[in-house]
């Protein structure tokens, strides 16, 4: 078998510029949907429900385009027509999300721009695994980082900057100011763009090719594509637990965010009964064997996603809500204070994604002195630092300082998991598992939008900046177990 070929910087420059469109419509949607949906008249304490369409469309999206990925084959190629069609439909909703008239059609919105991100998105990462060996992989995770820091550094400034070029920040009591609704004018066309890029640019090898390279089978593949379907009976338990948690929700009259916490098990219960009755090599029995046959590396991983992205996520839904609040002292949406604020937000997500673009450039370097794991441990805490320290700043101009440390955790998370992933999962399923992968994504971020309004109203005081301190305890906690992650072929060494 023959080794993949090394690519040049600017094959690998062009492979991974389309994700500066897609992270441009990503960071749009991080630093002002909450800014719409309270616009629109929700309350904070709504708005983590009002998020549920994000984590949900990629829990669903993700490995089912993963799945028909690795099956696909056409004159665009494998993950290309995907990218492609995924960023119509991103530019398209982009286009119509900030005319929303009513906040259920603001809500409805963000479940098509999510799920036309996805599609778009999904591909990317396994086109990496596809297109590179093994020795290039933390560079090509890493130029994806760099292009999500670029676009989401100019996509997080655009309120801003239309504000200091004229346009109206503010607006009529339920209505979005102009400075967004430009901005995401401005963002589709750019997410558009930067996919043709990439789709004009690159060259995918057919699926008998890349069987031929020495890195499409790594150790263990074949014990996992040669395992049955689960068993049903599996399936009880995880079954049972979801409606249990149903019924406690419902007779304690709990807060309703958390039937979807109950309603996670409950679907994995439903899934492995469903499998084992569904024709043989259709898409559910094949995810659900993929997912319990998966390498031990993404089981270790997982416990890391889970932690890193629930911090994540206490950042994007209460930046704004604590910022506005603590170092503007305005709550009210409608105030030049307010609007003052969200489009500081604005550019603190701009700059930690500027750090993180510098980051990205820093990382390959960083890996070779502290390895794969060593160096996730040090971002992820620089990180957690960074999001506890803005309870503590009080000038909103300081809070730049703080953004170099979340910077630097973007931008190991958007990396550094995936190229230690990417060295267990078979060329074949590639997609696939990075569909799966997905889920430990996705799952922190339901549990995050199901127990963090609760937590805010019940346990934190009702104070959004208590809930980005809880966000840097995470990156802590993620950091750690970053460590005891087994990396194929490297034992527990420093990898």
């Amino acid at each position: 078998m023959s080794s993949k070929p090394e690519l040049s910087f600017w094959q690998i420059w062009n492979m991974c510029f389309g994700f500066l469109g897609i992270q441009f419509g990503f960071a749009l949607q991080n630093a002002n949907v909450s800014r719409i949906f309270q616009t629109l008249g929700a309350e904070v304490e709504q708005v983590p429900g009002l998020w549920i369409a994000a984590p949900l469309t990629g829990l669903l999206v993700q490995p089912v385009i993963g799945y028909f990925s690795d099956r696909t084959w056409t004159r665009l190629g494998r993950r290309r027509p995907y990218f492609l069609w995924g960023a119509v439909f991103s530019t398209l909703a982009l286009f119509a999300m900030p005319n929303s008239p009513q906040l259920w059609i603001a809500a409805g919105m963000l479940w098509i721009l999510d799920a036309s991100l996805n599609v778009s998105m999904e591909p990317f990462r396994a086109f990496v695994g596809d297109q590179l060996p093994s020795r290039q992989r933390p560079t090509g995770y890493a130029m994806q980082g760099f292009f999500i820091g670029v676009g989401s550094v100019v996509a997080s400034l655009l309120p801003w900057l239309l504000a200091k070029w004229g346009v109206a920040n503010t607006a009529a009591p339920g209505e979005v100011p102009d400075t967004v609704r430009w901005a995401f004018y401005a963002g589709g066309a750019v997410l558009l763009l930067a996919v043709l890029w990439t789709v004009v640019t690159t060259r995918e090898y057919p699926p008998e090719v890349l069987a031929s390279f020495d890195d499409a089978e790594p150790e263990g593949a074949g014990d996992r594509a040669a395992a049955a379907v689960p068993g049903a009976a599996g399936g009880v338990p995880w079954l049972l637990v979801g409606v249990v948690g149903l019924v406690l929700v419902w007779r304690q009259g709990w807060d309703r965010m958390l039937y979807v916490l109950a309603a996670l098990p409950l679907a994995y219960g439903l899934l492995r009964l469903l499998a084992p009755r569904a024709a043989a090599g259709s898409i559910l029995p094949s995810l659900t064997t993929d997912l319990h046959a998966m390498p031990a590396t993404m089981r270790q991983l997982a416990v890391v996603q889970f932690f890193s992205w629930f911090g994540l996520f206490c950042m994007w839904i209460y930046t704004t809500p604590a910022v506005t609040a603590l170092h503007f002292g305005a709550t009210d949406t409608g105030s030049a204070a307010y609007n003052e604020g969200a489009n500081w937000v604005g550019v603190l997500f701009a700059a930690y994604n500027g750090f993180a673009a510098l980051a990205a450039i820093a990382i390959p370097w960083l890996v070779r002195a502290l390895g794969l794991r060593g160096s996730h441990l040090a971002c992820l805490w620089l990180g957690g630092a960074g999001l506890a320290s803005m309870a503590l700043v009080r000038d909103p101009q300081w809070l730049l300082l703080s953004m170099v440390g979340v910077g630097f955790a973007w931008a190991s998370i958007l990396s550094l998991p995936y190229a230690m992933l990417s060295d267990s999962l078979p060329a074949a399923k590639m997609g696939v598992y990075m569909g799966i992968f997905n889920f430990f994504i996705v799952i922190p971020q339901l549990v995050a939008v199901s127990v963090l309004g609760v937590l805010l109203s019940h346990v934190l005081g009702g104070e959004p900046v208590r809930v980005l301190v809880l966000g840097g305890a995470c990156f802590a906690v993620a950091g750690l177990c970053a460590l005891r992650v087994r990396l194929p072929g490297r034992g527990t060494g420093r990898a």
